[in-house]
């Protein structure tokens, strides 16, 4: 399966709208769907969040030049809401899933699909 199969798959759900795969570092984008917009800048500030969030605490997410309030930061993941849409990132061994999901979706509902992609990476080693 391409990289792109899983960021396709995952906008087939319906929960995610948008959803982006990069390297763990943030330094290289493996697949990409619906044009998510995120800078280089955007995802390296990411990648290097899961490690130490002061920064996404501070001054929130910044996504496609969107700004989201910070709900949760640890190792493995990042939330973040603006009004009723928000966004789900989540670190691999080796990946980075950028997800995001509309008003009208329960954030649980995206949050579960995403976290379970992540799973199945980890599971194959990635």
């Amino acid at each position: 399966m391409s990289w792109q199969a899983y960021t396709d798959n995952l906008i087939a759900t319906g929960k995610i709208d948008k959803a982006s795969l990069f390297s763990r570092a943030g330094d290289s984008l493996w697949a990409e769907s619906n044009g998510f917009g995120i800078s280089s800048q955007e995802i390296s500030s990411m990648a290097a969040s899961f490690d130490n969030p002061s920064n996404i605490q501070q001054h929130g997410i910044i996504l496609g030049g969107k700004k989201y309030m910070l709900l949760r930061a640890d190792e493995r993941s990042i939330y973040g809401r603006s009004d009723a849409e928000g966004v789900i990132l989540v670190r691999t061994k080796q990946a980075l899933l950028v997800a995001h999901y509309p008003a009208g979706i329960v954030a649980g509902d995206a949050t579960k699909i995403v976290e379970q992609l992540a799973d199945y990476l980890i599971s194959v080693q990635y």
